[in-house]
């Protein structure tokens, strides 16, 4: 290959690189997260009793909430306690409904959270901004719940939020389902060219937030390269 030929192959190589990282830089947003948003005033129709309520946490964010409550309880009686559910990257609260059944048929309020954007919730979403509005929600939690009654669970996305609650609330357990190592860990595979620690605005660096987490962990379909991070007694499921 002659040097002309080289050259014009760089500047493709060049010109493809510099696309791709623009791409992601810019539409990081739409390939991580998929929400469903729905109308202030839709009515969820879902299978089991909840109470819904809204959140408003600046002037610009409402943070929906639903409550859903135990089932299998004598009458009048208090839950054993709560699961502050965060979900998965799509859909919204009623996409995620059916999961709060396994806890509230054994006694345990579940609470899901819909973040900025999905369902009826406003405000602006960013990583840091949903550290925060999980620490709220942990603390509407904590005006009814002792810590050793709360249980943190989260899926994909939802796994590095509850993770990161964990590592700076108590907890009576921390439950992560398909949680990755991080983000940068995951487009890594792909973009291992890039700079990622810059070129990424989400991290969700799960990894560094086990250290710290107290409670109890059980994992079930995580990343096998968080495993080593688990304390004697925790439990980890491919």
């Amino acid at each position: 290959m002659n040097k002309k030929k080289l050259f014009r192959w760089l500047k493709v190589f060049i010109l493809l690189y510099c696309l791709v990282g623009i791409a992601v830089y810019y539409g990081q947003e739409r390939l991580i997260f998929h929400p469903v948003k729905a109308q202030r005033n839709t009515w969820y129709n879902f299978d089991q009793p909840s109470t819904e309520l809204n959140l408003n946490y600046d002037q610009n964010t409402n943070l929906n909430i639903v409550e859903f409550r135990a089932t299998d309880r004598p009458k009048d009686s208090l839950a054993k306690g709560v699961v502050l559910f965060f979900h998965g990257n799509a859909a919204n609260i009623a996409g995620w409904a059916s999961n709060a059944g396994d806890f509230t048929a054994k006694g345990y309020e579940v609470w899901m959270m819909d973040y900025p954007g999905y369902g009826k919730s406003t405000g602006t979403l960013d990583e840091q901004s949903l550290y925060k509005y999980s620490l709220v929600f942990y603390k509407l939690a904590r005006s009814r719940w002792k810590p050793m009654q709360i249980i943190l669970q989260g899926k994909g996305v939802g796994a590095a939020i509850a993770a990161q609650l964990a590592s700076v609330r108590d907890c009576q357990r921390l439950i992560l389902e398909d949680a990755s190592y991080s983000q940068d860990a995951a487009w890594r595979k792909y973009l291992f060219l890039y700079p990622l620690g810059s070129l990424l605005h989400y991290h969700f660096p799960t990894y560094r937030f086990l250290p710290d987490v107290t409670a109890p962990v059980t994992m079930t379909g995580c990343d096998s390269r968080l495993k080593p991070l688990l304390k004697a007694g925790d439990t980890f499921t491919p």
